[in-house]
C-alpha cells in the first residue's frame, strides 16, 4: 500500500492545501494530512480544529485520513507506515527550502522518499501567512479558503 504523509502546519487549511491533496490521490493509496505541532510557530487555530477541518473537507474521501503529530516528520512516517511525504511547491525558492528538508529526511531515512506537487497557477498566492493577516483584520478570506473553513469563521 502506498501511504502517503502531506506534512505541515495547515493553520488555516487552504484552497491551495486541497489543491496539491486532491491532484496526489490518484498517486497513493492513501493521503494522511499530518497536522505537525511546531514549537516555532504560534498558530491562530487549534491543531484539533484544522484536523476537524481536514476531516469534514474529505468526509467522502476514505483515502484521506487526518493525524496531529509532534517531532520529527520522519519519525511520524515510520510511525504510520509512511514511505512517501508530499510537498506541495509555489514558488522556486519553496523548492530550494523543500529540498534541503528531503535532503535531511533521505540522511535520516533512505526508504522515505519525497514528493513535490506544484500548485495550480490560481493557487500561488495562496498562503496560510498572509491568509491568517487578512482573518486578523477582518478581510474577505473566502477567496483562498474551503467552504468549510470559511464557513466557521463567520
Amino acid at each position: 500500500m502506498r501511504i502517503c504523509l502531506f506534512p505541515g502546519t495547515f493553520d488555516p487549511v487552504t484552497l491551495g492545501h486541497v489543491d496539491i491533496i486532491n491532484r496526489a490521490l490518484p498517486l497513493f493509496d492513501k493521503i494522511i494530512v499530518g497536522i505537525g505541532l511546531n514549537t516555532a510557530k504560534t498558530p491562530m487555530f487549534t491543531p484539533e480544529k484544522r484536523a476537524e477541518w481536514v476531516r469534514e473537507i474529505y468526509k467522502d474521501e476514505e483515502r484521506v485520513e487526518c493525524a496531529i503529530y509532534e517531532g520529527l516528520t520522519i519519525d511520524f512516517c515510520r510511525k504510520i507506515g509512511a514511505k512517501f511525504i508530499l510537498r506541495g511547491i509555489r514558488y522556486v525558492s519553496d523548492f530550494e527550502y523543500e529540498k534541503t528538508i528531503a535532503d535531511a529526511n533521505r540522511t535520516l531515512d533512505k526508504t522515505i522518499e519525497t514528493v513535490f506537487l506544484t500548485c495550480e497557477p490560481k493557487y500561488t498566492s495562496v498562503a496560510s501567512t498572509i491568509v491568517r493577516d487578512i482573518i486578523r483584520n477582518n478581510g474577505d478570506s473566502s477567496h483562498f479558503l474551503p467552504d468549510v473553513v470559511f464557513r466557521t469563521l463567520k
